[in-house]
């Protein structure tokens, strides 16, 4: 392609020079003829100099520019038909010709050459607005006085102003109310500094309805580095932020089911866990009544009866709580959690399913961990989830049961939790798949309970794997930030 280039631009430019020298030698003959003198002669040549350089190569003007000169002195300088010169007036002349006519190609050659450029900037603007206006982005430009100088088709359609509406007499902030996730200095000083940003944004339309965008602005700049615009695309992303909260809800009420379901199944040792603080309240009830009933009441054995009274039923009160709390069903509720709290808070809830499987608990709990902000049942949830899960793989398991539940600050300002146990392990070929939803190893299982948790754990801004232990046994690891990401 540059070859061809190349030998097109020679062709054009020994053309160029033909149809000069053609018409030095016609301006030669009239001037001749006519009989007129050097300057008058230097001026016609000048003008076919002229023409002849409108036609393209300046290099070809150059050569023509020497061959005129070369004409001026032999047929026009004293004496004529010699390349002498004998007055000095007619050298100045004819140096100042050529000057002149080297002078007059350039500017020509460089302005041929700003038209050029001129042009293939404006074709290519065509065609980039040409493919802007095929895509449904909204995209549209701005000066840096915020006044909008560009705005496609897919503007048009999302917010409902045409481009004769908007350019040159709008500004965006104005135009479509926009209302921004953080401070707006603060966007233009990343803009500025990065030449980029990206976010969420609420637009207003020209009906008065609202859109979330997801919003990308790009700086241009000149080449001085300097601001001049900026590219602003927006996609509307209301319908998918919409389905992303019913999933979300969805998501919610399956964690419910789970808990109910799971509370459903531990009903009997709940009932049991909550029968010891009701049936010593009875008989610290009845030890009181037997005290006070005496001849001569016995008030001090009485109340330390009565304090027992109400430290089994504090006790029995706090259990109810957290079987209400792990029922409520609501929406997510973040606040700063003790991670250690909701260990001992769930070991003392499936104490007596652990008793009743002689699953023995080792709890190692990190001291001055720092509190993470999160949901607390859902919290809860994936805790009740992993101990359950490895109480059913200890069930049937012949030897040591044990549970070891461990906390401990990560990096990062993270927390991780390690729950491990002497269970049948991770199911050979399948281990990446135990946090799919409906994949399950037990009978009675619905596989949803590592599918829950894992989703929880991620809806905080953490992660939650699996690993076999040596030799016997699995442990689940979940990490959760301090801070959850905006």
């Amino acid at each position: 392609m540059q070859k061809r280039n190349w030998k097109s631009k020679s062709w054009r430019s020994a053309a160029q020079l033909l149809l000069g020298s053609l018409g030095l030698a016609l301006a030669t003959l009239v001037c001749f003829r006519l009989g007129l003198n050097l300057a008058t002669a230097a001026f016609a040549y000048l003008i076919v100099i002229v023409l002849i350089s409108l036609m393209g190569s300046t290099f070809a003007s150059a050569i023509l520019s020497i061959i005129a000169v070369g004409c001026l002195n032999y047929c026009f300088a004293t004496p004529v038909f010699d390349f002498r010169i004998d007055y000095p007036q007619d050298s100045v002349l004819v140096i100042a010709f050529l000057l002149t006519s080297l002078i007059v190609t350039g500017l020509i050659g460089r302005a041929r050459a700003q038209t050029e450029a001129a042009l293939r900037a404006e074709a290519v603007l065509r065609e980039q607005a040409s493919l802007l206006n095929l895509t449904h982005d909204s995209i549209f430009v701005r000066d840096m006085n915020n006044l909008i100088t560009y705005w496609n088709h897919g503007a048009e359609a999302f917010y409902g102003w045409t481009a004769e509406e908007v350019v040159g007499k709008a500004t965006t902030h104005q135009l479509l109310q926009t209302v921004f996730p953080m401070p707006l200095d603060k966007i233009e000083a990343e803009l500025l500094s990065t030449g980029r940003w990206e976010g969420e944004l609420l637009h207003n339309k020209s009906d008065g309805t609202q859109a979330l965008v997801a919003s990308r602005w790009s700086l241009l700049r000149d080449e001085r580095q300097r601001p001049i615009r900026v590219l602003e695309t927006n996609n509307d992303i209301t319908k998918r932020k919409q389905a992303e909260e019913t999933l979300r809800q969805a998501q919610v009420d399956l964690a419910h089911i789970s808990r109910v379901t799971t509370m459903g199944e531990l009903a009997a040792s709940i009932s049991h866990e909550l029968n010891q603080p009701i049936a010593a309240t009875v008989t610290n009830a009845d030890a009181c009544l037997r005290w006070l009933a005496r001849d001569t009441p016995d008030l001090e054995e009485a109340r330390t009866a009565a304090m027992r009274i109400v430290k089994d039923g504090r006790r029995a009160s706090e259990m109810i709580n957290r079987i209400h709390s792990f029922f409520k069903k609501g929406s997510a509720e973040r606040k700063s959690v003790d991670v250690d709290d909701v260990i001992r808070e769930m070991i003392v809830l499936l104490g007596n399913e652990l008793t009743r499987n002689s699953i023995s608990v080792r709890a190692e709990l990190a001291a001055d961990l720092p509190h993470v902000m999160a949901d607390r049942v859902q919290l809860q949830q994936v805790v009740m989830n992993l101990v359950m899960n490895s109480i059913a793989a200890m069930k049937d398991v012949d030897g040591k049961r044990e549970l070891a539940i461990r906390t401990q600050q990560a990096e990062d300002q993270q927390v991780m939790v390690c729950v491990s146990d002497t269970g049948v392990g991770l199911p050979p070929q399948q281990a990446d798949k135990v946090f799919n939803a409906f994949f399950t190893t037990k009978p009675e299982g619905t596989g949803m309970g590592l599918s829950i948790s894992r989703s929880i754990v991620e809806m905080h801004g953490g992660r939650l794997w699996a690993a076999d232990n040596c030799p016997c046994g699995a442990s689940f690891y979940f990490i959760l930030p301090v801070r959850v990401p905006e």
